[in-house]
């Protein structure tokens, strides 16, 4: 009995070992990454404004390439210009002249290796955030830091919100939409947990006004990204296009969003 017990450890521990597997990716041209979310601030004159762009990488590639020396302009209804210019080579480009008007239509602009990229949206309001709500108790466990950020929604009027709870303890900020079809009119509440929050640390609360174009938009990508997403008979994630088109070769389409929002934002310590 013995013997045979050796043979068959002998036997796992010949074919245990790994094999190697290299992974061939098809690799595609790199495409425009805009991330144009141009945010109004309560408070706040809202005339410094950023738009980033970037280039796709490929998959096992940790950092994207700025995209550089691209001409980015957005002009209102009424005819401004606003020119945002390149910070160095960081693809970045600012611009400190911009004019915020809840519900004008704003028309982005940019000319990158001679192709050109566009995109129209509004600027949407967005109600103040009322007060912040905590827990100790939430989770599975009862364990979790629970925070609810409450708002009151303007009745009979349709509303998108997107919320970011930013804190040092993740690189990425936590988001979520909500949209009023079934709260119309009543005291509603961006919701966030997490179990590693502690007394203290501080948690950035940002409520933005959104379109509903945009909201549709991040509630796709959101359901792509969530733990809940992928069961059997799930749709199979896709590429989520945002509202930018280019207008010189339509099937080099880039990825990204041109938004404009008004901001509510708060601090919160954790108690």
């Amino acid at each position: 009995m013995k013997k045979i017990v050796y043979i068959f450890l002998l036997f796992l521990t010949l074919y245990s070992c790994e094999d190697v597997i290299e992974v061939e990716l098809n690799e595609a041209p790199p495409r425009l990454v805009i991330d144009a979310g141009l945010n109004w601030f309560k408070g706040t004159p809202g005339n410094d404004q950023t738009i980033k762009l970037s280039l796709t990488a490929p998959f096992f590639e940790e950092n994207n390439q700025n995209a550089n020396g691209a001409i980015v302009i957005v002009e209102d209804s009424n005819g401004n210009v606003f020119n945002f210019i390149e910070d160095g080579s960081t693809g970045i480009y600012r611009n400190s002249n911009f004019i915020p008007i809840i519900d004008e239509e704003y028309t982005l602009t940019i000319n990158y290796e001679n192709e050109i990229y566009t995109a129209t949206e509004k600027l949407k309001s967005v109600v103040p955030i009322d007060f912040i709500e905590q827990r100790n108790d939430g989770g599975f466990l009862g364990e979790d830091v629970e925070l609810k950020a409450f708002y009151t929604d303007p009745a009979n009027i349709e509303n998108y919100y997107f919320f970011e709870f930013i804190t040092d303890i993740s690189v990425i900020p936590e988001l979520e939409v909500y949209e009023d079809r079934f709260t119309d009119g009543n005291q509603i509440f961006g919701f966030y947990t997490e179990e590693d929050l502690e007394a203290g640390d501080e948690v950035t609360i940002r409520n933005h006004g959104i379109s509903e174009r945009f909201y549709n938009f991040m509630f796709t990508l959101l359901q792509q990204g969530s733990d809940e997403s992928g069961g059997p008979f799930e749709t199979q994630p896709a590429t989520v296009r945002g509202n930018c088109i280019n207008l010189t070769n339509p099937d080099n389409f880039p990825f990204g969003y041109f938004r404009l929002s008004e901001v509510d934002e708060i601090i919160y310590t954790v108690q």
